[in-house]
């Protein structure tokens, strides 16, 4: 019997899962005919007719529409199966469906993201992995523009339910235009390079903090593209024009290329049955025995005109999506690097080879430890030295490669490159990929030249490791820190010349290029305690004078241990890049010497908050070691900074809790002083600098010392009265950007942190400073949803701690922000609300009345479709009379709020006669009184919409009776004829 579904040959054998479908297809046909019976089919006859209805909708075009209202009708998880049916299609059989299947499977794609059914974004990633790369037929080039105009016309619903499917789909058609741009001269290639361009630009230029997720590898496809116009355009703004996209976090293109890519963005350009073949040659094929399994690739996969540009995706996919385990590294198996020199000698055309070798190399430029994994990079380097001697041209030419990329690739951003380089190739060295660079250094088959070039580079490498003390991580969203430059707006004070010194006090002055006058502290019982430092010595040299004046001072002068400890603050965040090393003083030996010499004296650095009496918000005196750091790290977001809290963090301080608490603290003060935007005040600096908000003063003392280069400044510096609000706001900003900042890097640098999402690292910081100071909570949770939105919305975690912790005057607070639309708790994806509903089910009485408070408040005023959230959670099989009724009267409440909009009434008059199916009625009798018009429009459109659908043959459908009942009495009451008015209704009211 010929199949219906495939194309396959007489003598093929049957796939066992279109078997399955067809055997469910014909057992069950007759239930796929109208009317369509109304049991409830078990578990397993569900599973049953999931599958009979695929295969109907796959192979019965006319009848699909009667098929997918089948499907809508009895679905109860969501379509979860039904999609899982489906991506099994796209990955095992897509490429063998019959013609007229594809354009129906494509049909129903559409349809399962319309319902946004549960795994729909794994259906169209399955789908993006089926278009070939290089192939230009038809039925290719037809994928291509059907999965192109599904993302544009679904935008705004992706962007909302499923923003990183977005990112994938830009990866794949960044990818295919580079092959589809290359053809000028095929017509028919036209229209789809309009719509693959409309779309990728329409991501880069509208959504770039996305864009931005890709990591380095956007850079890599961008540059392919450089060639076409708006692309050339979007490349010029990348590197020099970065405020172009608007995007909080990105002002430098090094901030992409310090961002590893995910391996899962690899996959996107190798096919299901490509990937199969490929691990199956990895994992199982000896070395020696691999010729004929590499024909066999080739002439599936490679052979044809344009195939070869897959090569550059499938090296990219071996080096980083594709880590063999010990066991297979040290077994006979054909390692990956052989695979890699037999792909390169594929190559026939010289542009694709030079971007298989970028593939190949790219991780080696921006390389860091802490972030990427040294399998990315163990191909190349073996490549390289096991050609040594049988294949000497294949090291002569990707060793010539690598250094042409290391001279010429970004010469801008060389020193990041060269950083990148050493950390690979010290890396490769020290976990024993190789055991020497020896190797290639003294390899006499190498030519002369070529070694030289290596030799210079390596040197020049080993010098860059000691000049930079800066660790490498910059984190993709981070946000640059508050200009330390002078802003039009404030008043630079100029400092008085030829001014005498008195003799009793001591000049500190940090290094710094900016620094315009030297800086001095009155001091005078310790006035040998910190000798002068001339300009004739080197930043790194001042930087060791001030260590080591630490240790003489602090048991002298606290005050004056502290104005060294900030002098060498304001000097690592202004020690010049190309500053020489700083051979003995490395950023652990800084931090080890700081710690050590105030615990000398019994101030530890970032204790825990319940013992720390200095800390920002407790109201004591600020100024200690721990709250000077913390500032200098808040206000500036240096690397070197950001390296020495990294280093207390892995060594167990609790450093992030501190930095959330300043910030937090910080936040506090600027909105009990009338800033951030809730209040008009007298914005007078002078006024809030005798006020009592001392950890805000302090923070601007900060600022000013940052951006002068000196400790102490004259308040000659005058915000104007226009600009504090905005001034104070950007400060506050800045500093919860620093702290996430940190959250970034310590998750990257920690392996047992890896594991740990960003929300739950941030929700360990809330916990540890609740415990400690609750009486500014409110500040703390009003700020968090501010500027962690991405973090925090819909945090199950985060909103029960919110429940938990505040009581009711500071919980209507947040219901007045709310309300406001200052920020959201909840967000607008409802399938995340209606698991949030659920799941407070288990919570106690007093936390879900609050829970439901701030519910009504946020949706009542928000574009989220409430209709959806009541009839999923009244449509749960497992409702319990006593444990859902807070959540239903909170629903009821919610619903009362909302205008009875058609798509609301029209999902009340459905709602299911359960525990609760007064339900319906009540929310009815609310209506009657707040917008009895609004009401009776409704009413009528769902009559309408109801006839209409019993007039098409659709099956029966279910009206909630007591709605029906309540509208009776209603109508009888206002002495109407009921039973014309309710004609349209009656045959769907479910009998007794």
């Amino acid at each position: 019997m010929a199949s219906k579904l495939l194309k396959i040959g007489m003598h093929e054998a049957g796939n066992q899962l279109e078997v399955s479908l067809r055997q469910a297809f014909e057992e069950l046909e007759p239930k796929l005919r109208p009317p369509f019976s109304l049991a409830i089919p078990s578990a397993q006859e569900y599973l049953q007719l999931n599958r009979a209805i695929l295969y109907g909708l796959l192979t019965e075009p006319l009848l699909a529409k009667t098929h997918i209202k089948h499907l809508h009708a009895i679905v109860t998880d969501g379509y979860r199966f039904f999609i899982h049916l489906m991506v099994k299609i796209v990955n095992d059989l897509y490429a063998k469906l019959v013609d007229s299947v594809k354009d129906q499977l494509i049909w129903v794609v559409k349809e399962m993201v319309g319902v946004l059914g549960v795994g729909f974004d794994g259906l169209l990633v399955s789908l993006l992995r089926q278009i070939i790369g290089g192939d230009f037929s038809d039925r290719n080039l037809w994928l291509c523009s059907e999965l192109v105009s599904l993302f544009l016309s679904k935008w705004d619903c992706l962007l909302e339910e499923e923003p990183l499917l977005l990112t994938s789909a830009l990866y794949a058609y960044l990818r295919l235009l580079a092959d589809h741009c290359r053809l000028s001269s095929n017509v028919k290639l036209e229209p789809l390079k309009l719509l693959e361009i409309e779309f990728c630009v329409k991501m880069l230029r509208e959504q770039f903090h996305l864009c931005m997720k890709i990591g380095r590898d956007l850079i890599r496809l961008l540059q392919d593209l450089v060639h076409v116009p708006v692309f050339r355009a979007i490349w010029k703004d990348l590197v020099l024009n970065p405020g172009e996209f608007r995007t909080a976090g990105f002002s430098d293109v090094s901030q992409l290329y310090c961002s590893r890519t995910s391996s899962r963005y690899f996959l996107l350009r190798i096919t299901p049955d490509m990937e199969t073949q490929l691990r199956f040659l990895l994992m199982h094929v000896k070395l020696g025995s691999q010729k004929r399994h590499q024909l066999w690739f080739a002439k599936k996969f490679l052979f044809g005109p344009e195939k070869e540009t897959v090569v550059v995706d499938i090296v990219r996919f071996i080096c980083c999506a594709h880590h063999p385990s010990n066991e297979t590294i040290q077994s006979d198996i054909i390692p990956r690097w052989t695979v890699i020199g037999w792909l390169l000698k594929t190559c026939r055309k010289n542009y694709v080879l030079a971007n298989v070798k970028l593939a190949l190399f790219y991780d080696w430029l921006f390389f860091d430890e802490r972030n990427d994994n040294i399998m990315n990079i163990e191909p190349g380097m073996l490549l390289m030295v096991c050609s040594i001697p049988k294949y000497i041209d294949m090291t002569h030419s990707l060793l010539e490669f690598l250094l042409l990329l290391a001279e010429n690739y970004d010469v801008d951003r060389m020193h990041l490159i060269f950083r990148g380089l050493s950390s690979a190739f010290n890396i490769l060295v020290q976990k024993g990929v190789v055991h020497s660079l020896d190797v290639l250094t003294s390899c006499d088959a190498l030519s002369p030249f070529l070694k030289e070039r290596l030799g210079r580079l390596l040197s020049n490498l080993k010098m860059g490791i000691v000049n930079k003390l800066q660790p490498l991580h910059l984190p993709h969203d981070s946000v640059p820190p508050l200009s330390l430059q002078n802003p039009s707006f404030l008043k630079s004070p100029t400092p008085a010349l030829g001014q005498q010194q008195p003799a009793d006090e001591v000049e500190v002055r940090p290094s710094t290029e900016h620094a315009d006058s030297s800086l001095t502290f009155s001091e005078s019982s310790v006035t040998t305690s910190c000798p002068s430092i001339s300009n004739s010595e080197s930043q790194v040299d001042a930087i060791g004078n001030l260590l080591q004046n630490l240790g003489g001072s602090i048991k002298k002068s606290n005050k004056l241990a502290l104005q060294i400890l900030e002098a060498i603050l304001l000097s690592l965040v202004n020690l010049d890049d190309q500053a020489p090393a700083l051979v003995s003083i490395s950023p652990e030996t800084i931090c080890s010497r700081i710690a050590d010499q105030f615990e000398s004296i019994n101030c530890k650095l970032f204790p825990p908050l319940d013992k720390c009496p200095s800390a920002p918000c407790s109201g004591y005196e600020i100024r200690s070691a721990t709250v000077l750091i913390v500032r200098a790290f808040l206000l500036s977001q240096h690397q070197r900074l950001e390296g020495m809290l990294l280093f207390w963090s892995r060594n167990d301080f609790p450093v992030g809790v501190h930095l959330l608490s300043y910030a937090s603290g910080l936040a506090y003060e600027a909105h009990a002083a009338g800033y951030l935007g809730n209040a008009i005040v007298d914005n007078n600096f002078d006024k809030l600098c005798k006020s009592d908000f001392p950890l805000l003063k302090f923070h601007i003392d900060g600022y000013f010392s940052l951006r002068d280069g000196r400790i102490e400044h004259s308040h000659e510096d005058i915000i104007p009265t226009s600009e504090m609000d905005k001034f104070i706001t950007k400060l506050v900003e800045n500093a919860f950007a620093a702290y996430k900042c940190f959250l970034q890097c310590s998750r990257a640098v920690s392996p047992k942190l890896d594991d740990i999402s960003l929300s739950k690292l941030l929700i360990r910081d809330i916990v540890s400073f609740l415990e400690w100071e609750k009486k500014k909570a409110k500040c703390l949770f009003c700020s968090i949803f501010h500027h962690f939105a991405d973090l925090c919305i819909g945090d199950e975690e985060i909103i029960r701690l919110l429940v938990s912790q505040l009581d009711h005057a500071d919980l209507t607070d947040i219901q007045f922000e709310i309300g406001l639309k200052k920020f959201s708790i909840f967000g607008k994806n409802t399938r995340t609300i209606f698991v949030l509903v659920k799941n407070s089910l288990s919570w106690d009485s007093l936390e879900q009345h609050k829970f439901w408070g701030l519910i009504r408040s946020e949706l009542a005023v928000s574009e989220v479709q409430v209709e959806k959230i009541i009839f999923q959670f009244l449509c749960c099989a497992d409702l319990d009379a006593n444990i859902s009724a807070i959540a239903v009267s909170g629903l009821l409440t919610l619903c009362s709020c909302c205008a009875p909009k058609p798509e609301l009434v029209g999902t009340v008059m459905l709602l299911p006669n359960n525990a609760f199916q007064d339900f319906a009625a009540t929310a009815l009798a609310t209506w009657i009184v707040s917008n009895p018009s609004m009401l009776f429009d409704s009413l009528t459109k769902f009559s309408e919409e109801l006839n209409s659908k019993n007039g098409d043959g659709s099956a029966r459908i279910t009206i909630n009776r007591s709605a029906v009942l309540w509208l009776l009495n209603y109508f009888t009451a206002q002495g109407m004829n009921a039973s014309d008015i309710l004609s349209s209704l009656s045959s769907n009211i479910q009998g007794e």
